[in-house]
């Protein structure tokens, strides 16, 4: 066993309820605090001398200075594997051009989408790995990651098989989710109705003999994909054993409902959401994600992350670290400048980016630190756990460990 510490502040998110508004004064805050890890688990979460003088023979892993400990977070929305840049059609936006405008000079998911197309494995691989590499330096060690931008049986399998191999490369849990009904490629010849079935017949059960991916995702929009067609897919896919999650609500409401009508693990983004199917999303077990770095990138409105949460709604916040609407990347900093907006207490942005995120991902082993629990968390040099919001994204995590052992600590 190992003993680390000792934290000024432990904050454990402890005794927390998956669902509904969090008080501050519900965190429980373990003072001069450390943390017994057993293999890869927690022990026990205690006084740090207390710890000590109970485990005598235990290896202690000194923590010098000021730092403070919670569980390390969860990005349970990305689409980091990618080929090309953006950084034109951002410009262009900010310009006052309009989507379709964008989009006919040569921007937009397609050109995401032909990039990536064009990028040898090895190229797509070593970006993903420095995007995972930045997040985990964020204190971030479970991460989604999206295909999505293949869009054709050849290229989507490609982005899965290098998400796989990423994972050999680094000690973040990856979470693989096929995102082929992104939107419908422009050299498909068919329908939407048609493209969606080719992903029923010649793409998820390649992916399902690889194990490339356990879940499905599809963008619901006037842009993409329509109500009818998508709730039959996700019926389709869910009954060859994919688990669902859905692009709702970004632009135009209801597809939301969809969402909870099949039985998605998650909801995401949810912009456009309007009152009626914020009730429908909190009478249900469907995670509603916010994704404040789409808002920010795109200069839209947040998700009514109040309004959820005051309704009993699990909510979680992801980042979306994509090429286009949200290239940022930075979750904390997100997660921090919608808290402001949206009048967030800071227990329910810790709960939202720890094991509610990590809920919505059908991952309850992590998120918290207690007993039994993995041993995934990141410390801070600060004396006050407060300031990590606060400082909005500035103050960077001193040291990540996954599974009780130190993976990265601040400068590397």
């Amino acid at each position: 066993m190992k003993l680390i510490g000792p934290f000024k502040q432990v904050v454990t998110l402890a005794n927390l309820p998956l669902r509904g508004k969090l008080s501050d004064e519900q965190l429980e805050v373990i003072v001069d605090g450390g943390i017994l890890i057993n293999q890869d688990k927690i022990q026990q979460i205690g006084n740090f001398e207390i710890l000590k003088s109970e485990n005598q023979h235990v290896e202690i892993d000194a923590i010098e200075g000021e730092q403070i400990a919670l569980p390390a977070f969860v990005d349970s929305h990305t689409h980091i594997c990618f080929g090309g840049n953006r950084a034109n059609d951002f410009a262009m936006r900010n310009a006052g051009k309009t989507y379709l405008e964008i989009a006919e000079s040569g921007g937009g998911i397609w050109s995401s989408v032909q990039h990536t197309r064009e990028a040898s494995g090895e190229e797509l691989l070593k970006t993903l790995v420095e995007r995972i590499d930045f997040l985990m330096s964020l204190g971030i060690a479970t991460i989604e990651v999206k295909s999505g931008y293949g869009l054709d049986a050849e290229n989507e399998l490609k982005m899965l098989r290098i998400i796989k191999r990423a994972q050999e490369q680094t000690k973040a849990t990856l979470v693989p989710t096929c995102l082929s009904a992104h939107l419908k490629p422009r050299d498909f010849d068919g329908s939407n109705e048609e493209y969606l079935n080719y992903i029923l017949t010649d793409i998820l059960p390649k992916v399902k003999e690889e194990n490339l991916a356990k879940r499905v995702d599809i963008f619901i929009e006037k842009s993409a994909f329509q109500p009818v067609e998508s709730k039959d897919f996700l019926v389709k896919a869910k009954e060859l054993g994919f688990e669902i999650t859905v692009h709702a609500d970004q632009f135009t409401p209801g597809s939301s409902r969809i969402a909870v009508e099949v039985g998605a693990r998650s909801a995401d983004h949810l912009e456009a959401t309007i009152d009626e199917d914020i009730d429908f999303l909190a009478a249900s077990d469907t995670v509603a994600t916010a994704l404040p770095g789409a808002s920010l990138g795109l200069g839209e409105k947040f998700t009514p992350a109040r309004k959820l949460l005051d309704a009993g709604a699990i909510v979680a916040i992801a980042s979306d670290w994509n090429p286009g609407s949200a290239p940022m990347g930075n979750l904390i900093t997100q997660a921090s400048i919608l808290a402001t907006f949206e009048k967030l207490t800071t227990a329910e942005v810790l709960a939202a980016m720890t094991f509610r995120a990590a809920f919505a991902l059908s991952l309850e082993d992590r998120g918290r630190l207690v007993q039994g629990q993995n041993a995934d968390f990141v410390t801070f040099k600060t004396p006050n756990f407060q300031n990590i919001l606060y400082n909005q994204g500035s103050l960077k995590a001193e040291n990540v460990y996954i599974g009780g052992n130190k993976i990265q600590e601040h400068g590397e």
